[in-house]
């Protein structure tokens, strides 16, 4: 592998977008990269894991500040991986309680559906329901998370 790729070679090389590269060297999840005399970035191989490694925790839901604590373990692959299997977890529960909420809301427009009349507005239930307010669910809306 070239140890000298500028950054447009790196972005398609890690499915990372060029701005997005830069905003995780910003932020410091990102060593800066050496630079050429045209002051050009040059990402090595290193360099190119550790972006598929960002990519691969953000398709996954994970936070920057949780990444950042997981690259920090990485790094140091000799600490109990007990603070990583914690990050792990919590995710999973995060993911858990969407999925909970949105199989709620799945029932409840299940439900509004099969007692539609498939008539007219004036009898529709469907309208009828979601003019309802008092009938709104909080928590499954918000475990849901469809506002994010």
């Amino acid at each position: 592998m070239n140890e000298n790729l500028s950054i447009g070679a790196a972005s398609r090389n890690c499915g990372v977008k060029v701005p997005t590269i830069r905003y995780y060297e910003q932020i410091g999840l990102l060593p800066a990269p050496p630079r050429t005399e045209a002051n050009r970035r040059t990402f090595n191989a290193r360099d190119l894991r550790r972006l598929a490694f960002i990519r691969h925790a953000r398709e996954l839901g994970f936070e920057i500040d949780a990444i950042r604590t997981l690259l920090t373990l990485q790094d140091d692959p000799h600490q109990p991986c007990a603070t990583a299997d914690a990050i792990a977890r919590a995710r999973l529960t995060e993911v858990q309680q969407r999925i909970d909420g949105l199989t709620a809301l799945k029932a409840e427009l299940e439900a509004m559906i099969e007692s539609c009349r498939h008539g007219e507005i004036a009898d529709c239930r469907v309208i009828e329901i979601l003019a309802d307010h008092s009938r709104r669910s909080q928590p499954m809306y918000a475990n849901a998370s469809l506002h994010r």
